[in-house]
């Protein structure tokens, strides 16, 4: 989605890791440049579900906190991703909602409750530089900045104020939990016995954490592979689980290196990365290996899991006990736009 943009939206208060992101420029790892893109791409679908985009916006990218906001024309924002303490003027807002933002009032957005990656969406888009028709900020490439307080950005008109504020059901992608990899060229490189123990084995998301990998923490031996000795480098992307010298598993994430020399026990399949993303520190994670088969029978191109997202959205209404908090329960047959 791009726009000429007509008005802006300011940063008044920026948090420490922001910045622009969409779906990132795929299709040059041979050129040595990562997707990158949001380091969860579902936060952004469901962005899009929510406002009724037919593509996907470009995001504000939020890691651990969010930051205040302010426009210079009304328009419909999306809050997905990891939840945050949100408020507009100080009255809590519903995460993974959609609520107006109008002059003269400040969205603020604190530290995350669960997860990582917070997003903010704009339903008027948001204009910047593309490069390689891509928006995002690559910051382990060079391509882009975080973002600082005082920055403006450029945002389109919203033609949809009047539409009915959506919601959908909160999701279990923040906590952890069973991630599933497809094999790889180097999966046999690795025992049977080392598979199992591998799938066998409870994880926790290490601190050493960012948007080229997570570094996974375990009790007992480390993951070897006499198979892999002297191994060349080959090409690497997001989702590869790649053994360090030391045994210990990373699983690359957007902004990954495009070459590694290192053995892959497997990839995560890309509907489960975003939990990989999103697993705060010290949250356990666990594999279950897929045949490619599989795999490619639960892969969902960006417009049908867009199409099937609009179809989990429903109206956002009021409590009727708490006159001016929002809340994502269907408590009456209407519906409200959340502006009022």
């Amino acid at each position: 989605m791009t726009t000429d943009g007509t008005g802006h939206l300011t940063v008044v208060r920026a948090g420490p890791a922001l910045s622009l992101q969409d779906l990132g420029r795929p299709g040059h790892i041979a050129q040595g440049l990562s997707v990158g893109g949001a380091a969860d791409r579902l936060a952004l679908i469901e962005a899009a579900a929510l406002l009724g985009l037919k593509s996907v916006a470009p995001a504000l990218e939020m890691a651990g906190m969010g930051g205040a906001f302010t426009v210079s024309i009304p328009v419909r924002v999306a809050l997905t991703g990891a939840q945050m303490r949100a408020d507009i003027d100080g009255d809590a807002v519903v995460w993974n909602a959609v609520h107006v933002l109008r002059p003269g009032q400040t969205l603020t957005l604190g530290s995350v409750v669960g997860g990582t990656y917070g997003y903010l969406t704009c339903a008027g888009g948001i204009a910047a530089p593309r490069w390689l028709d891509s928006v995002s900020a690559h910051l382990a490439a060079g391509i882009g900045a975080r973002l600082q307080s005082g920055a403006r950005l450029a945002i389109g008109v919203d033609n949809s104020l009047e539409t009915s504020a959506m919601h959908l059901p909160s999701d279990t992608r923040f906590a952890g939990g069973m991630v599933r990899l497809m094999p790889g060229p180097q999966t046999g490189l690795f025992t049977e016995p080392e598979r199992r123990r591998f799938a066998e084995t409870v994880f926790q998301k290490g601190a050493q954490a960012n948007r080229q990998g997570v570094k996974l923490a375990h009790s007992g031996a480390p993951f070897k592979s006499d198979a892999a000795a002297g191994l060349a480098s080959d090409f690497i992307m997001p989702g590869d689980v790649q053994m360090a010298g030391d045994g210990v598993p990373f699983v690359l994430l957007s902004e990954c290196q495009t070459i590694g020399g290192y053995p892959r026990i497997g990839t995560v399949i890309e509907p489960d990365l975003p939990r990989v993303a999103q697993a705060p520190t010290g949250a356990e994670l666990r594999f279950s290996f897929l045949s490619v088969d599989q795999a490619d029978a639960l892969y969902r191109g960006e417009a049908a899991q867009l199409a099937a997202m609009k179809k989990r959205a429903s109206p956002l209404v009021r409590d009727p006990r708490r006159p001016g908090a929002l809340f994502g329960v269907q408590l009456i047959s209407g519906a409200v736009r959340g502006d009022e």
